[in-house]
């Protein structure tokens, strides 16, 4: 066949072991249209300090929040709180789909313009990266609702750590507790 161009699969896109990686190079592509920001001195975000698995002690009083934290973390929350309506059947697939995307986009805004203390940063990253894996995954297969699941779970302990009015840290416990059931 002359001129037939190589599908996705046959680079290994399609294959089990392949979709994390390609879910990753789609998040850095995002990231990277956020363009200069990502390379400012005053947050590099490839060069913070990863906490690699490790629980950080929940700090006794929470930590304060920049607007732009707030604002997309406020949007994060909307789009999860409406989520729930597809989840009961209330939404469709198009609509889930949108607010994957709505949970992208402002995860890319956070990653451009959050300014915190790198203990802080590490903390968020380790939320934010696998909410948007799962929002990633929910806008690719919307069909598989363990992904809206998998978003809650992610930021779970989001208000446990950081004092942000949207966000409340005793609902955010009982509706990690129902999503578990």
């Amino acid at each position: 066949m002359r001129g037939a161009e190589p599908s996705i699969d046959h680079f290994g896109f399609g294959s089990p072991s392949m979709k994390t990686l390609r879910t990753a190079v789609m998040l850095l592509g995002a990231l990277t249209l956020s363009g200069p920001l990502l390379a400012s001195p005053l947050h590099d975000h490839a060069a913070h300090a990863s906490l690699d698995g490790t629980q950080v002690q929940v700090p006794s009083v929470r930590w304060k929040v920049d607007a732009p934290l707030q604002d997309g973390m406020g949007r994060i929350h909307q789009a999860l709180e409406e989520l729930r309506h597809y989840e009961m059947g209330h939404m469709s697939e198009a609509m889930a789909q949108d607010r994957a995307g709505l949970i992208l986009e402002a995860g890319a805004y956070i990653f451009a313009h959050c300014k915190l203390e790198p203990q802080q940063d590490a903390v968020l990253h380790d939320m934010l990266v696998p909410l948007l894996a799962a929002a990633q995954k929910l806008k690719e297969h919307p069909q598989d609702m363990s992904e809206v699941a998998a978003m809650r779970k992610a930021v779970v302990n989001y208000p446990r750590y950081f004092d942000d009015p949207g966000w409340d840290a005793n609902a955010a416990s009982s509706h990690a507790a129902h999503d578990e059931h």
